[in-house]
């Protein structure tokens, strides 16, 4: 007699890409481009973890590179289980206008967001330690009237006392996903915490709202939730941060 699991089919996961946009121009040079690659690499295991025990979507990784110019890292977002960071070097100016028209060209059905089985609006992971060199204006607004984009899950984290937190804020949509760090252990934490929280957020189903944009805004309030309650938890503390420069 036939088991009557037998013909059972397994149902295929949307996909949710996580972006990785690294400033890679040269004030980033040494330590923090060094730890930046090392804290990167380190928590690829965790989202892969992820993406393996996540019964609504598979998590794929996408990795945008810029300094004088802008660079895909990855030609195609990459399935977390096969996906190995590639050591970033930096050197060059800060093109952040380059970026957002590249990033802007991938957020598209037609390109990055084209997975048959449909895709959760992305979570995208910027890091800065500067301000841009060119003239973003145009780039920044054509992405905001990417409706990938304004769905998307968006954090920033400021490297260092130069980094332009007002334009990352005009990125992000609001100044509270804008994460500040000022030594290497803090970006190391910082790194690991935004990429699994959002992550987790990003690819997980919600019953919140009717459409897509209310339910990925949701998603960006719980991220900011999230963040807040790790520094009322004592897991980022603003003091600690000054204790070590760059």
């Amino acid at each position: 007699m036939a088991n009557i699991y037998d013909d059972v089919v397994e149902v295929a996961r949307r996909t949710m890409v996580l972006f990785f946009i690294v400033d890679t121009s040269g004030s980033m040079d040494g330590t923090k481009i060094g730890t930046l690659n090392q804290a990167i690499e380190d928590v690829i295991p965790e989202i892969r973890e992820l993406s393996e025990n996540n019964a609504d979507a598979s998590i794929k990784i996408a990795v945008l590179e810029f300094s004088s110019g802008a660079r895909w890292v990855t030609p195609a977002p990459v399935p977390a289980d096969g996906f190995e960071w590639e050591y970033l070097n930096a050197i060059g100016l800060t093109d952040f206008g380059e970026a957002c028209k590249a990033l802007n060209e991938k957020l598209s059905r037609n390109s990055f967001m084209s997975d048959i089985t449909g895709s959760f609006a992305p979570a995208i992971f910027l890091l800065s330690d500067g301000a841009p060199t060119d003239s973003y204006r145009d780039g920044l607004d054509m992405l905001w009237n990417n409706n990938w984009f304004k769905k998307a899950i968006k954090v920033a984290v400021a490297i260092g006392d130069d980094a332009n937190k007002a334009v990352l804020a005009e990125f992000t949509g609001d100044d509270e996903s804008v994460l500040s760090v000022h030594n290497p252990e803090s970006l190391k934490k910082m790194i690991r915490f935004v990429s699994v929280t959002s992550s987790q957020i990003g690819s997980q189903s919600t019953a919140v709202g009717e459409g897509a944009v209310d339910e990925v805004r949701s998603k960006q309030e719980v991220f900011i939730e999230q963040v807040n309650a790790a520094y009322d938890s004592g897991d980022f503390d603003e003091d600690d941060n000054f204790l070590e420069d760059w």
